[in-house]
């Protein structure tokens, strides 16, 4: 397969991963919205049970006290989770254009050396069909026998294109080199995460048995160092809280 197969193959697999990852943001800013309106009932809920407290006298006024519950703040720590994977995935979709327009650079590029060799090699070949003909023609000049009348008319019409040019025969050329472009990964490894990639760097599995992904990139959910204990992944995270709430 030449750079050009290549080339094709991999801008053609560029719109389903594009159509991937806006289908993966999607789903994280509707998870995002849903949490976030949990998160404000729950938190309108609480300050308007500590306003009836305060009223009836059943709770104490104490600023160090009077907080939100731990489930109204881990609501909110997960939706700054989410919004961090959606800044991931944006960033890696910038990032697999950006290197599709890097691709096209280089073909670009390539396109251009192949367009210089070919017409070097045709200033070459026309240059020796040029000497050629003055060394055959000098001969019949020295006997007295003029070019034209050498010359057969039908080897000027062999040779002569339209408006009287000459017509050159470029020798063949072997085909040109393949150009190493960075191809998609190989569609028989296995893919993890959100992003349905291979495993590179550092990956945190999810602790929920059942989780259908299980192994996360550390940049897709927005983990800046490996979690101590017990970690569970953006989607398994309301699960385990619905199991501790009943």
């Amino acid at each position: 397969m030449g750079f050009l197969e290549d080339f094709q193959a991999s801008v053609e697999s560029l719109p389903s991963m594009l159509h991937r990852n806006y289908s993966l943001m999607r789903e994280l800013d509707k998870s995002l919205q849903g949490v976030q309106l949990e998160n404000e009932q729950r938190c309108q809920q609480e300050i308007e049970d500590i306003k009836h407290g305060l009223e009836s006298g059943s709770i104490t006024y104490d600023p160090a006290k009077l907080k939100f519950s731990e489930e109204a703040i881990e609501e909110q720590k997960h939706c700054v989770r989410i919004a961090d994977e959606k800044v991931a995935l944006a960033t890696q979709t910038y990032d697999l254009v950006d290197a599709h327009i890097q691709q096209l650079d280089q073909f670009l590029r390539k396109l251009e050396e192949i367009r210089q060799e070919k017409e070097a090699a045709a200033a070459v070949a026309a240059g020796t069909v040029a000497a050629a003909s003055a060394a055959a023609a000098t001969p019949a000049a020295s006997a007295g026998v003029s070019t034209a009348d050498a010359t057969p008319k039908t080897g000027r019409a062999g040779e002569r294109g339209r408006g009287g040019r000459k017509k050159a025969k470029v020798p063949t050329e072997p085909p040109p080199p393949a150009i190493d472009l960075e191809l998609p990964v190989d569609p028989n490894e296995p893919t993890y995460c959100f992003c349905n990639q291979v495993s590179y760097g550092e990956m945190v599995a999810c602790d929920n048995p059942n989780c259908k992904i299980e192994w996360y990139h550390i940049g897709c959910v927005g983990v800046k160092e490996l979690p101590k204990g017990k970690w569970y992944c953006p989607s398994c995270v309301g699960f385990q809280k619905k199991r501790k709430g009943k």
